[in-house]
This record gives structure tokens, sequence and C-alpha cells, in this order.
């Protein structure tokens, strides 16, 4: 019977055959998810060889997109960009330059 390591040390991030941190996570509930559609579709009688179908393909693309997503933006990538949609790209002033700089001048003589 095989073993998997799941966690190496302390302190250091959750890895499952190459998948590190949030991506594991995904891939299980992405995995779920296909799982439980699957079964509704084969409850509904839907014809059992288009289930397999769909839950192959759709659990296929599930593993590749989740590999890839992790090669490209490794173990914190997924929240760097999720914290660049938050940032503004540019502050904007409406304030003339002039307002500044008559606002310095004002302090440096009293």
């Amino acid at each position: 019977m095989n073993t998997y390591h799941i966690n190496k040390g302390i302190g250091r991030v959750v890895e499952f055959k190459g998948l590190k941190a949030q991506y594991l996570f995904i891939f299980a509930g992405g995995l779920l998810a296909v799982l439980i559609l699957v079964i509704i579709m084969y409850i509904t009688d839907i014809n059992p060889y288009v289930c397999l179908i769909f839950g192959s393909g759709s659990s296929g693309i599930l593993i590749w997109q989740t590999f890839s997503l992790n090669s490209k933006y490794g173990e914190h990538g997924l929240m760097k960009i999720r914290g660049q949609r938050k940032h503004p790209r540019y502050i904007i002033s409406r304030k003339c330059i002039f307002r500044y700089l008559r606002k310095n001048n004002q302090k440096e003589i009293s």
C-alpha cells in the first residue's frame, strides 16, 4: 500500500504531488463538485455514457487547469492577483498644484 506525505515540515506550505497551498483546495473542491454533478446527472436518467464522458472530460480539464495555474502563478500568485484588482491603478488628485505650494510656503514662514 502506498503512503503519501502531505506536509514535510513545520512552517512549510502544504504540498501534495506538486500542488501547493490554495491550488490543493481548488483541486479537491473541483473534483468533489464534478462528482456531485455526475451523480445528479446519473440519477436524472441521463445516459451513463454521457455521464462518464462529462465526468472524465471535466475532471481532466480541472486537473490540467489547476496544475497550469500552480506552475504559472506559484504559491501566493492567486492572492497577489486578487490584491492587484483591489489596488487603484493611479491616484487622481483634482487640486491645483499651486494650492500645494502655497500651503507649504505658509508653513515655512510661520
